[in-house]
């Protein structure tokens, strides 16, 4: 497909993050975009103000009235209903419709792609990746997924770079779209068990991913990973008996600096300081660290990436860091990624009591890892859940937030609605960590919460 052809892009679900960064691609490149979403955001609002036209009730067969057949291409995520109206008319029509993994694909076809994979850490590592990269004399586009704190964007252009960081995910084998000159892969974990089915199903995936890179291109993989690759290069975090090309360790918290040391390829690098908190966050930085040298990065160049980054919107995000209250919010959805949030809270903290708030996000995830979401949670002090947020999903009458309540071995716990939840904070505030855990709209508390504990 030649997007050349193409005048106009129309987004079915425009509102996205990985849609809105693809968006912002075509209206800098002049094409007249719009779209359709659900409901309005402060991502939505921010493309309104910067001249994409978006609208917020399903026009069904209307939209072709304001569509040219002969100019416009559409371009749809995964997560759009099949039975909204708009998707229907224009699925049966005779505009040309690709799916958001597709388009990526074809945009990336022709730079030197470099994908970060994984079911965890992936975008906090592309956004670091592009950031070492952006801040280097080679540079990089990057299209993310989340919004990068350095860059107040999902989305980096230049013009003078021919590499471009793409967020390859793999929901809906959407990586498999991707054609990478480079790959980081940071998991493979199962996940996404009500697409793929079983773990095995998803490693397979993974591994059709991997095979993807190009014959002459670069393989990053966390050494754990059940990735078959001979030539890859690999890495591990806090494995003293590791045999990884780049290993880290040493990680600790000092004088207000978040620092590990590394070993590359047999050199000792120490002493490297991280923008941003956390022990999965150094080891998603070895990541970038192996790729960056493969790329021709110098050391000196890579630790004022590291040390600049300013991390990403909703990964371990702070909004109060006093010495009496500290509130973090997090994206973790994943017993994994649960567990790296508060062992990392707990490295920087280790007296301060953690009162955690999460959200299960899906009723299918919930239920594919309860004891491992209790498991994770009877680490906190205190847990508060909220009902499971179902996302694309139809309820499940045996799973609910009570069920895993019951599993949870944590000394103060209970399930809470939003608004129960901001009541019972008023009533109870205390020094202690706060975290909010989730993928849902649990960030519509983030404010509340700021508000009642200052």
């Amino acid at each position: 497909m030649n997007l050349s052809t193409f005048k106009h892009i129309y987004f079915l679900g425009i509102g996205g993050i990985g849609m809105s960064a693809l968006a912002r691609y075509f209206n800098a490149k002049g094409y007249s975009v719009s779209g359709y979403d659900k409901s309005s955001s402060k991502l939505t609002s921010q493309l309104q103000n910067e001249g994409i036209s978006i609208h917020f009730e399903d026009k069904g067969l209307a939209i072709l009235n304001e569509l040219n057949p002969k100019e416009t291409l559409v371009i749809y995520t995964p997560a759009v209903p099949q039975d909204l109206g708009e998707y229907q008319a224009l699925l049966n029509s005779q505009i040309p419709s690709i799916k958001r993994a597709k388009a990526l694909g074809i945009i990336t076809q022709n730079s030197k792609g470099l994908g970060v994979a994984g079911t965890h850490g992936k975008t906090t590592t592309s956004t670091l990746l592009a950031h070492v990269l952006h801040q280097s004399p080679i540079g990089c586009n990057a299209f993310l997924g989340g919004i990068a704190s350095n860059f107040d964007s999902n989305l980096v252009l230049n013009e003078n770079s021919t590499l471009t960081v793409i967020e390859a995910d793999e929901f809906d084998q959407s990586f498999l779209e991707l054609f990478p000159y480079a790959s980081i892969i940071t998991s493979t974990d199962a996940d996404h068990l009500d697409i793929y089915k079983n773990a095995k199903t998803l490693v397979d995936s993974f591994q059709a991913y991997a095979n993807k890179t190009k014959e002459n291109g670069i393989l990053i993989r966390e050494i754990n990973t059940a990735i078959t690759a001979s030539n890859a290069i690999t890495y591990s975090t806090n494995e003293p008996q590791s045999n990884a090309d780049y290993q880290c360790f040493n990680i600790r918290f000092e004088q207000g600096e978040f620092i590990f040391d590394c070993i590359c390829k047999r050199k000792l690098w120490e002493n490297i300081v991280l923008g941003i908190p956390g022990i999965h966050n150094a080891s998603n930085a070895t990541a970038v660290i192996a790729l960056c040298e493969a790329l021709g990065l110098t050391e000196s160049e890579i630790r004022t990436g590291l040390s600049t980054f300013k991390g990403v919107k909703r990964r371990f995000e702070y909004h109060i860091k006093e010495e009496d209250k500290v509130f973090i919010d997090d994206y973790a959805h994943h017993p994994t990624e649960i567990n790296a949030l508060v062992n990392s809270v707990r490295l920087l903290y280790p007296n301060k009591e953690i009162r955690g708030i999460f959200q299960p996000h899906l009723y299918s995830r919930t239920k594919d890892f309860l004891e491992d979401f209790a498991t994770a949670l009877s680490k906190l002090d205190e847990v508060i859940l909220l009902p499971i947020y179902a996302a694309r999903e139809n309820s499940i009458k045996e799973v609910t937030s009570k069920v895993l309540l019951a599993k949870i071995e944590c000394p103060k716990k209970q399930v809470l609605s939003k608004n129960e939840t901001i009541d019972y904070l008023k009533q109870s505030k205390k020094t202690a960590v706060y975290l909010t855990i989730g993928a849902g709209d649990i960030d519509t508390l983030v404010q509340p919460i700021k508000e009642i504990l200052l």
